[in-house]
């Protein structure tokens, strides 16, 4: 299993942060535009997982090289399933420096955008403080 899954599976917080690169780009399912930084990416990983009911991984994906996985995962949000998958690259340091996520179908992505919409201000807050 790898440690990015196993750090998200535990709920655990720092060690999810620490496998960020500084200069990570976050591509959201819901969003048009990436987030780039570490700060506003963790911050986001963190609203995620006050949003998301159920979550688990259901399959790892990798590349031989280790720099490339997907993780497909399944969720619930405001009742609605969800399914999808974060695709992770990772730098020469082995830190994840691209962060791209898709859902299905489109009410959980509905969903998960009326959701993370909510909590947007504090998660641009926290992304601020941290």
């Amino acid at each position: 299993m790898h440690p990015f899954r196993q750090a998200v599976e535990a709920h655990d917080i720092a060690a999810v942060e620490a496998l960020l690169a500084d200069n990570v780009v976050f591509t959201s399912p819901v969003a048009f535009k990436p987030y780039p930084g570490k700060a506003i990416t963790a911050a986001i990983l963190r609203g995620v997982l006050r949003v998301f009911e159920d979550f688990r991984y259901v399959r790892e994906i990798a590349a031989p090289d280790g720099r490339d996985l997907a993780l497909v995962f399944t969720a619930t949000v405001d009742g609605k399933q969800v399914n999808g998958c974060d695709f992770l690259h990772f730098d020469a340091d082995g830190r994840i420096d691209d962060f791209m996520v898709m859902v299905r179908p489109l009410s959980g992505a509905t969903a998960l955008a009326e959701a993370m919409g909510a909590q947007f201000d504090r998660i641009q807050a926290e992304a601020l403080s941290g």
